[in-house]
């Protein structure tokens, strides 16, 4: 039945490896998001087929089984914040990866301004500079709800701020120095 020790892999490869559109895509959601490697973009991409295929299966039921069960996703997917309290199952299927990687907990510490890149969001999560609800948290994958993204602060004695990005000074054109002396 397998070793104990090694957990399952919780995403699957491309079947097509060398498909340079889909590369191309990939590097580009690896930049924006700061991702450490393409195993994230398919671990998420597993997620998303996951509550797609919820979605596909629950069109398949009964009526009343079938209400009840896409209450219990819109729900779920509301809670993670991907969704809105009254989306439909289309609404399920028409997602995209970007939506999960919005809520992962990297993106929303970049986005907050506790960092100045999405790779040094995640250097602050992984050294444990980064606290959810008072306590360190780790794990940069971790899908945060809206209502816990308050939450987010800095953990230590200081609770530093990053230094802004140097802003560098726009030349003045030699006519408009001239002119004011």
């Amino acid at each position: 039945m397998g070793d104990t020790k090694k957990r399952p892999k919780s995403y699957s490869t491309p079947a097509h490896p060398w498909i340079s559109s889909r590369m191309d895509y990939e590097d580009n959601l690896l930049k924006v998001y700061g991702l450490k490697g393409k195993r994230e973009i398919w671990r998420v991409e597993a997620q998303l087929s996951k509550f797609r295929r919820q979605a596909r299966d629950i069109i398949g039921e009964s009526p009343e089984i079938a209400k009840e069960k896409t209450k219990e996703l819109i729900r779920k997917l509301n809670q993670l914040g991907i969704v809105k309290k009254d989306a439909t199952l289309e609404d399920v299927l028409a997602l995209k990866l970007e939506n999960f990687l919005d809520r992962r907990f990297q993106t929303i510490v970049y986005k907050k301004g506790l960092a100045n890149d999405p790779k040094q969001a995640r250097q602050l999560i992984l050294h444990g500079h980064i606290a959810l609800k008072g306590r360190k948290h780790t794990a940069p994958n971790t899908l945060i709800s809206p209502s816990d993204e308050n939450e987010i602060s800095y953990i230590g004695p200081k609770a530093r701020k990053p230094k802004p990005a140097p802003v560098q000074k726009a030349e003045v054109p030699a006519e408009k120095q001239e002119g004011e002396q």
